[in-house]
């Protein structure tokens, strides 16, 4: 497969599978995986949560944008993004520019459904809006799904397929657009 993008980003909602699919590409391709979530943990020394807590949403996506920039540069690389990488103009042009770029797609029952049984997540992601549950996610869903439809070169849902269905989908789709 040497026609293949030199990195490949997943983008979508919380919940989509990003982590799980990336990691499943990144050792069939025998490719590094990265979990832009723990990038800028580790470069803030605390949880995405806190980063909310002490420096506001904007201060989270100058450390999300920042971590892009020294990401985009890597080759051979899978990359599972944060749900709200594509809220930045510059965030999405780098994505679209760098690599191929699949949204992963769910209703929002199954996000739900798949965020409540990760005992992490509560505690490392903080809520977007006052709203709760599945009414946030579908408004986050609703007001995101135009900004995921345009760094997308290939859009997969994941809620009637394995992983390991989506690699391979995601691998063809590559293949054929190089």
């Amino acid at each position: 497969m040497t026609d293949l993008p030199p990195r490949i980003y997943l983008v979508g909602a919380r919940g989509s599978g990003k982590t799980t699919v990336g990691r499943l590409l990144a050792a069939r391709l025998g490719w590094s995986f990265v979990d832009m979530d723990d990038v800028i943990e580790a470069a803030a020394v605390k949880s995405i949560a806190e980063i909310f807590a002490t420096e506001g949403e904007p201060g989270f996506r100058d450390r999300e944008a920042d971590a892009l920039a020294q990401i985009a540069h890597r080759p051979d690389h899978v990359i599972a993004t944060g749900g709200g990488i594509i809220l930045r103009p510059e965030s999405r042009s780098r994505l679209c520019e760098s690599g191929h770029c699949v949204w992963l797609t769910a209703p929002a029952e199954t996000l739900w459904s798949r965020i409540q049984s990760d005992p992490t997540t509560t505690a490392r992601r903080p809520a977007l809006t006052g709203l709760t549950g599945i009414e946030e996610i579908r408004h986050v869903l609703a007001s995101r799904e135009s900004l995921y439809r345009s760094v997308a070169h290939q859009s997969i849902a994941t809620d009637s397929q394995s992983p390991e269905a989506i690699v391979s989908a995601i691998l063809a789709a590559c293949s054929t657009s190089s």
